[in-house]
């Protein structure tokens, strides 16, 4: 669906530079901290910013040569984005008609109805949870073949998180070729939904892996210092230094596993991925 091709962006004392992909059919999943890199790459496969080098290419297409029709089939749900807050449904949903010539109304006011957004509400009297449910389904409204969302659970209760990801499953469910890619600071959300993850750090692709991969292959190790000196480190990606001992990260669980059963090793999470991966606290 989507190619990015050594892709390279400066911005002051920022550069991005990444290669990455989106498969058809599948829900990739960026990750990483704040400013790493991933607003930049949604730009860029939007066509918001212009490459400094290398290409993006969206369905075959540069992204910079693609069509109002293109364009359409793209759904975008950005954590930043939204409608005039004095206007209410009615009002959105003109807009939506002149935007896509494939809006889906009957979808939009259905699925509007079931999430509890009020066709005559102003906008102004929306909750958050609300009007994250709008976003996402504005982006599903137009018979997406591509979904970008950025951020699209975020500040939410669990409730209304998992309202969001049983939208975004069931677009999937009906629409079993179409790809998203999704990021986001939740890590049971990336979990969850996402086939496959790329971490991101100071504008570099740091990690790549199947979500599947890194939840029963990766591990955290927790090791005082004479086991440590003893450990095979072969397997060992990256090693945090703490009051016990240490603690390492590994993507081959099964070898300490087998190897060291009286260590102490934990399964690995997103979390621990980003915070091992990227020396974050």
């Amino acid at each position: 669906m989507v190619i990015i091709d050594n892709l390279v962006k400066n911005y002051g004392g920022f550069r991005l530079n990444v290669s990455m992909e989106i498969p058809n059919g599948t829900v990739t999943g960026i990750i990483g901290k704040n400013g790493a890199g991933k607003t930049t790459i949604i730009k860029a496969i939007l066509g918001l910013i212009r490459p400094d080098e290398g290409h993006v290419t969206t369905n075959g297409k540069e992204t910079s040569g693609l069509s109002s029709a293109d364009k359409a089939g793209i759904g975008v749900a950005l954590s930043d984005s939204g409608f005039n807050r004095f206007f209410d449904l009615k009002d959105v949903i003109c807009i939506l008609r002149k935007m896509y010539p494939t809006f889906d109304e009957d979808f939009f006011r259905k699925n509007c109805a079931a999430q509890g957004l009020a066709i005559d509400k102003k906008l102004k009297d929306y909750s958050t949870g609300m009007h994250a449910k709008l976003r996402v389904l504005v982006a599903l409204s137009h018979k997406s073949k591509l979904l970008i969302m950025d951020e699209p659970t975020a500040g939410l209760d669990v409730e209304a998180r998992n309202e969001i990801l049983d939208m975004l499953r069931q677009y999937l469910s009906d629409n079993e070729d179409c790809s998203i890619l999704l990021t986001s600071h939740i890590s049971s959300d990336i979990e969850s939904l996402c086939d496959d993850i790329y971490l991101i750090h100071e504008g570099k692709i740091v990690l790549h892996e199947d979500t599947d991969t890194v939840l029963s292959d990766y591990a955290i190790l927790k090791v005082n210092e004479d086991d440590y000196e003893k450990l095979d480190k072969s397997y060992i990606l990256s090693t945090k230094k703490e009051n016990f001992g240490y603690v390492c990260f590994t993507n081959e669980k099964q070898f300490y596993v087998d190897n060291y059963p009286d260590i102490v090793i934990e399964n690995g999470k997103i979390d621990d991925l980003i915070l091992m991966m990227t020396g974050g606290k």
